[in-house]
């Protein structure tokens, strides 16, 4: 039984290794956080990722803690409403789709308790060093002993270590959109009910959504920037920055907005960026996901992209078991014309969504069945 690695716990990884379990391999799951990952914007199941989640047997569910909105306002800077959708939102598209929308920790959590049989889980530990012969890889962990695999998969997103361990520094790979996205949640103290208010103010802008029976508040909040340092990713700054330019707002519920972000413990923000490679793996090792193609949130398709790749690898893997070189080419084979089209509609309209007719070329651009 050929044993895999699979860095990173959040969708990627665990659907990987669920399918792997199915084809008989013994995945091992490693992920840095000490448990799942709360908070998260609201994410997007769409076109052939809606028969993964089908093939998973767990489309009933998902669709069952999707978002149902009314509508949205779109709103000037000084929060006037100029304009307002009961069609469509900019986060989930046209609300008569069959796609499902859903909160990222609730497709997180499910795709886990999915996947918890037959698959071993380290949480609160982290791949440090990878080292390759003709017999497998001997991995070093942050805290645990180290072990062998046969294969590693890096699923552990947008600054993944597994890809820098292997391919060299994420620089190299890394193409920043201009724009940085925060998520944070908060109560309603808007008192919507079903509904989506969107606004832009000069280089800002956010979008408010209510969820968990409109009790909550998820809030994406954007800004145009070059790239930041590293360094504020890990300490106080960014969050402040964060803050300040909230409170900046003209809309009278800025100060509420950045009391909000300055409180949140599900505070996130990262720059909008995409990670483009001439090849995905190297040696025994490939990468998946955001690690390997990241497409940006901007897309709405990294969601999409996780959960057909890491199918896509897995029955690759099968189909030339014993054979990762040719396994892991067929994978970039069939996967790379799909992620060529989801990673171009986070620049197709720049400030705007794609174009619907993009989103449904892009989102069925791949068959399960090749």
């Amino acid at each position: 039984m050929q044993t895999v690695l699979v860095s990173g716990g959040g969708i990627a990884g665990p659907a990987l290794a669920h399918r792997l379990r199915r084809h008989g391999f013994a995945p091992t799951v490693v992920e840095r956080a000490p448990g799942l990952r709360p908070g998260g914007q609201a994410v997007d199941i769409r076109g052939v990722a809606l028969d993964v989640v089908r093939d998973m047997g767990l489309l009933e569910r998902a669709s069952s803690v999707r978002t149902r909105m009314r509508g949205m306002s779109i709103l000037d800077a000084d929060g006037q409403e100029v304009g307002r959708s009961t069609e469509s939102t900019f986060s989930s598209g046209r609300l008569d789709s069959e796609d499902i929308e859903l909160l990222r920790e609730d497709l997180v959590r499910m795709v886990h308790e999915h996947t918890r049989e037959g698959v071993e889980y380290l949480y609160g530990d982290s791949i440090s060093a990878l080292h390759e012969d003709e017999t497998g890889v001997r991995v070093d962990f942050t805290h645990g002993p180290s072990r062998a695999f046969d294969l590693v998969v890096g699923a552990d997103g947008l600054h993944s270590a597994v890809r820098r361990l292997a391919f060299g520094p994420e620089e190299h790979f890394s193409h920043h959109l201009g724009s940085y996205l925060s998520v944070f949640g908060a109560e309603n103290f808007l008192g919507l009910e079903d509904w989506q208010v969107w606004l832009r103010d000069d280089d800002t802008g956010f979008g408010i959504m209510p969820v968990r029976g409109n009790t909550e508040l998820r809030i994406a909040f954007g800004f145009e920037s070059g790239p930041l340092s590293p360094d504020l990713r890990d300490g106080g700054a960014l969050r402040q920055l964060v803050v300040d330019k909230l409170a900046s707002l003209r809309w009278e519920e800025g100060g509420r907005l950045a009391e909000a972000a300055r409180k949140a413990p599900d505070f996130y923000c990262d720059a909008m960026a995409q990670i483009r490679m001439e090849a995905w793996s190297r040696g025994r090792v490939a990468l998946l996901g955001d690690a390997g193609y990241c497409p940006s949130p901007l897309s709405g398709q990294g969601t999409g992209l996780a959960l057909v790749g890491a199918r896509v690898l897995a029955d690759c893997l099968a189909r030339d078991i014993g054979d990762h070189r040719a396994a892991y080419a067929r994978y970039e084979q069939r996967m790379r014309p799909f992620v060529t089209l989801n990673q171009a509609l986070a620049t197709e309209n720049p400030g705007g969504p794609a174009s619907e007719e993009s989103v449904t070329r892009a989102k069925n651009a791949i068959s399960l069945s090749s």
